[in-house]
């Protein structure tokens, strides 16, 4: 190579040096100082989640979510200002996006259930809940499923979307769970004497609240039988154990004092001699 060609070609390297190196210098400066201001984002999402109680199967999603969408920022940031034509890159993450939206739209959707359930606490763990037709303590909930533990230890898996898009009761939200149980007596019995043993049975129930009244309205009136609502509360956890007792502890003690449920009908046939 020839000393002319030579200085030529080191001529244009220091041309182009002098030129792409403050904007190399900048890039870096951005993106240092891009970074920088990312996770001082970041840590104040953070302080801001712990204050307000955000819940913490949540909050590493959210917060690295939002990490690397601002951190994508700032590198697009930096690669423009060194030249690179970012907007290729643009149409084909959004291209991949859109093809994997369409391919896990089912997952998508469970996911941004997930989100809002965390986010507004219909339920939490360990609330008794009805949903999809399923009623349980949840378990655990996840960004793609709730987990119920049945009353008779089975495991339910609900994806959060079905249980969004239709009715959820909660049994638990109150803190309280009013148990009734009706009990059809022969209306010729003492109902003081039926109070007494309803109130009995209830302080002996397993989850009883003392607090708050025992009652036994008249909820029917046959001529075989008084029906009345055996009510108390109980705590939500406990429910399903004080419904099976106060049924069989009612019928104990019926039989122990002789009291008398429902009678059959009598039919009375009169002969009419002629």
């Amino acid at each position: 190579m020839e000393p002319t060609q030579v200085t030529e070609k080191a001529s244009k390297f220091m041309e182009f040096t002098m030129n792409f190196a403050p904007k190399l210098a900048g890039a870096l400066i951005v993106l240092l100082i891009g970074l920088w201001i990312c996770n001082w984002i970041v840590a104040i999402m953070s302080r801001r989640m712990e204050k307000t109680k955000v819940d913490q199967s949540l909050r590493p999603f959210l917060l690295s979510l939002v990490s690397v969408l601002l951190k994508v920022m700032v590198v697009f940031s930096a690669a423009g200002i060194v030249g690179i034509q970012t907007t290729s890159f643009v149409a084909v993450l959004g291209a991949a996006g859109l093809a994997v939206g369409l391919a896990l739209q089912g997952s998508l959707s469970n996911f941004a259930s997930g989100v809002l359930i965390l986010l507004f606490r219909p339920y939490r763990v360990g609330d008794l809940i009805t949903a999809q037709g399923f009623n349980g303590v949840v378990k655990e909930i996840q960004i793609f499923t709730t987990i119920l533990t049945t009353p008779d230890n089975r495991t339910i898996i609900i994806p959060n979307s079905a249980i969004t898009s239709g009715a959820i009761e909660n049994l638990s939200s109150a803190g309280t769970r009013v148990l009734e149980t009706l009990v059809p007596i022969d209306p010729t019995e003492d109902m003081v004497k039926v109070r007494r043993i309803f109130e009995e049975v209830a302080k002996q129930s397993p989850g009883y609240l003392a607090e708050l009244p025992i009652t036994s309205p008249v909820v029917d009136l046959s001529p075989t039988a008084t029906t009345l609502g055996f009510r108390y509360s109980v705590v939500p956890d406990l429910y399903l154990d004080a419904q099976a007792y106060a049924k069989e502890a009612v019928r104990k003690r019926f039989q122990a004092e002789g009291i008398s449920g429902e009678h059959e009908p009598v039919m009375e046939v009169k002969l009419v001699q002629q």
